[in-house]
């Protein structure tokens, strides 16, 4: 009878496992598979990145959104959210703080805000580019249309996140309005790769209503996709969405998949994200040890960070960034890595022309 440990070692060997062993590694692992599966996956990313966890300035620029996902805290509907704005100008000092600090990739996170318009993030993109020449840019701003990630790409942006949150229709039906498909967003994403961003999707962890079917499924999608990057937390409720009263996701569920997905994805750039150290006072640091090798401290300014919570308990939103960062750094180093605040691409990756250069 095949063991969890022979699963593990079938998974980093043939980087897929089927659907029966995935079911039986996701629900059965003991203590001694568990330090079998971390050990693996540390040996995986050491092989590609050594010991470097990649450090991306976060910039939380709006917290307006058109749409009403009934998990987000910054939803249309939640009528007690304090809603802001940043201007180019203050997007643009947060990155030339970040610089300073040596942060050479900036991630532009919002809710679905059309105030910027295709036009306006393109030109808040070249701003960055040209202020902080040698950096990256990476957009977070939902679901577009081809010809705007085009735009974005044309503008200089290199990366693009957009978690497809389920691969499973019905399960995303129960987490979103009507008017939002997994079918769009899986068209958004294959979008978002042939134009030649790094692209990133993920999931909630025990989001409500998920199944191990569900994240089975979202595996095999990984697995077929390719991403360069995963984003993938915990869920936490928020009080002010319709799922205020439910569970949230586990750590231990959460650490076993990011092992998995760096068995399974072996170059993936992988967060340990603010949602497991909000679960966890050191879930950021059990993440590194189970194969993620990026954290994303926070350079929006303190004054709103507070306003854009997703979830309930966020942690760090009152922190100023040096002394965020010097914490995540000893936390880094705490669990015997090197925080590195370059670039940081996906290993291997080479961008493609602009349309306007060709």
């Amino acid at each position: 009878m095949k063991t969890n440990i022979e699963r593990i070692d079938k998974l980093c060997e043939n980087r897929i496992l089927s659907r029966k062993d995935f079911a039986i590694l996701l629900t059965s692992m003991d203590n001694e598979d568990e330090e079998h599966l971390f050990k693996t996956a540390r040996a995986v990313r050491e092989k590609y990145y050594g010991k470097k966890v990649f450090l991306r300035g976060l910039i939380e620029f709006t917290n307006y959104c058109k749409n009403d996902c009934y998990y987000c805290g910054i939803r249309r509907g939640n009528k007690n959210v304090v809603r802001y704005r940043l201007s180019d100008e203050e997007i643009f000092d947060c990155c030339d703080n970040g610089y300073k600090l040596s942060f050479r990739t900036f991630v532009l996170q919002g809710g679905e805000d059309m105030f910027y318009s295709d036009e306006h993030i393109a030109r808040i993109v070249e701003g960055i580019k040209k202020r902080c020449p040698d950096s990256a840019v990476t957009l977070s701003v939902g679901e577009r249309s081809r010809k705007s990630y085009q735009t974005f790409f044309d503008a200089g942006a290199d990366r693009y996140l957009l978690r497809q949150e389920t691969s499973d229709p019905s399960h995303y039906a129960k987490l979103h309005p009507k008017e939002l498909t997994i079918e769009t967003r899986k068209r958004c994403l294959d979008d978002l790769k042939d134009i030649g961003f790094q692209v990133g999707c993920g999931i909630m962890v025990g989001s409500p209503y998920q199944t191990v079917d569900n994240i089975i499924d979202d595996l095999f999608y990984m697995h077929d996709f390719e991403p360069h990057m995963v984003g993938i937390g915990p869920f936490i409720p928020h009080s002010d969405t319709p799922f205020r009263d439910k569970k949230a996701g586990t750590l231990a569920d959460t650490l076993h998949l990011l092992g998995i997905i760096r068995l399974m994805l072996p170059k993936v750039l992988l967060p340990a994200t603010t949602a497991l150290g909000t679960i966890h006072p050191t879930g950021r640091e059990m993440g590194l040890s189970a194969g993620a090798n990026v954290v994303m401290p926070n350079l929006s300014p303190t004054g709103v960070r507070e306003k854009y919570t997703l979830y309930d308990g966020k942690i760090c939103v009152g922190d100023e960034i040096n002394n965020c960062l010097l914490c995540l750094e000893q936390r880094i180093k705490s669990v015997g890595y090197i925080p590195t605040a370059g670039r940081g691409d996906f290993i291997g990756f080479k961008r493609k022309q602009n349309l306007t250069d060709i």
